[in-house]
C-alpha cells in the first residue's frame, strides 16, 4: 500500500505531522508537501516561476510552491511510481461548505483524484490543533476501512472530504455521511494604511453557515460527528442545460 500525503498549512505543520504518524505503519508513506502555508490557494498551479524540491526532517520532501503543484509533479515525474491512495490535512479550521471550493487541503486531493487516484482531505473543525491526536485516530480508522474494504482498487476512484470537531475521541461521534451545507457571503475586507501611506486590504473572514441543517457538514459537524462529504468535479448545471440552449437558440448556439 503506498500512500501519499499533502496539505496547505506547510510540511512542518502540526497537522501533517499527526497524519504521518498515524498512517505511517499502514504502508509505504510519503510526504510532499507545501514549504510555507498557502491555504486557500484551491487547485492554483505555478506557472510563471520554476520549482523546486528539497528534503526535509523525516524524510520528507517540500516544494516551493501550491499544494496541487506538490501533488502535480509528484504525480507527473518527481515520484516514480502510482500512489494507492492520496490523503490531505490534517488542516488547521473547517474546510466545509463552500470552503471547499477555497480550501488547499482539499485541491491537493483533488489534484490526485483528477488523475484517477482515490484521495481524502481531513480538516479539524476549529483552529489551534485543539485534540488533534484524536482527530489523527479517526483518520487512521477511515483509510484503515479504505484498505480494509479495497477501496482504493475500485476502477473509480472516489474524493472524500472529513471535517473532525476539535473534541477528545471519546466524545467524537461516529463517521456521519453528509452533503455540503452553505456559508454565508464573507465578512467585509479590511482595510489599513501601510506605513508608506498605502491603502492595503486582508480579505475579510468566512461568513456563518447559512445552510447547516441536518445532512449537511455543518450539522453533523455540530453534532460531533466526523463528517465526511463523497466530492465530485464535474460543475455542469444539468437542469439549466436546457433552458440555457432554449434562450441562445437565436444565437445559433447548441447544446454540444
Amino acid at each position: 500500500m503506498k500512500i501519499l500525503i499533502s496539505n496547505d498549512d506547510g510540511y512542518q505543520a502540526p497537522g501533517i505531522l499527526a497524519l504521518y504518524e498515524a498512517l505511517k505503519d499502514l504502508g509505504e508513506v510519503e510526504v510532499i508537501a507545501p514549504e510555507h502555508n498557502n491555504s486557500a490557494k484551491s487547485n492554483a498551479l505555478t506557472l510563471n516561476q520554476p520549482l523546486y524540491v528539497h528534503d526535509g526532517a523525516r524524510g520528507f520532501r517540500y516544494v516551493n510552491g501550491t499544494p496541487a503543484d506538490c501533488m502535480h509533479i509528484a504525480l507527473t515525474g518527481l515520484l516514480g511510481y502510482r500512489p494507492d491512495l492520496l490523503v490531505s490535512g490534517i488542516n488547521n479550521g473547517a474546510n466545509m461548505g463552500d470552503d471547499t471550493i477555497y480550501s488547499g487541503t482539499v485541491g491537493a486531493a483533488m489534484e490526485g483524484y483528477l488523475f484517477g487516484i482515490p484521495a481524502i482531505a481531513f480538516s479539524q473543525v476549529e483552529k489551534g490543533w485543539a485534540h488533534l491526536d484524536a482527530a489523527a485516530q479517526k483518520a487512521r480508522e477511515l483509510v484503515q476501512h479504505v484498505i480494509a474494504q479495497q477501496l482504493h482498487a475500485q476502477s473509480v476512484p472516489f474524493l472524500l472530504n472529513v471535517n473532525i470537531p476539535n473534541r477528545p475521541l471519546s466524545e467524537l461521534g461516529p463517521f456521519e455521511v453528509c452533503r455540503l451545507g452553505r456559508r454565508h457571503a464573507a465578512e467585509n475586507v479590511i482595510s489599513q494604511t501601510s506605513p508608506r501611506g498605502d491603502t492595503m486590504y486582508w480579505i475579510g473572514a468566512a461568513g456563518a453557515a447559512k445552510d447547516g441543517a441536518p445532512g449537511t457538514d455543518f450539522h453533523a459537524a455540530a453534532q460531533g460527528h466526523v463528517a465526511v462529504t463523497p466530492l465530485q468535479v464535474d460543475l455542469t448545471d444539468y437542469e439549466g442545460l436546457a433552458a440555457w440552449n432554449q434562450g441562445l437558440a437565436a444565437l445559433g448556439a447548441g447544446t454540444r
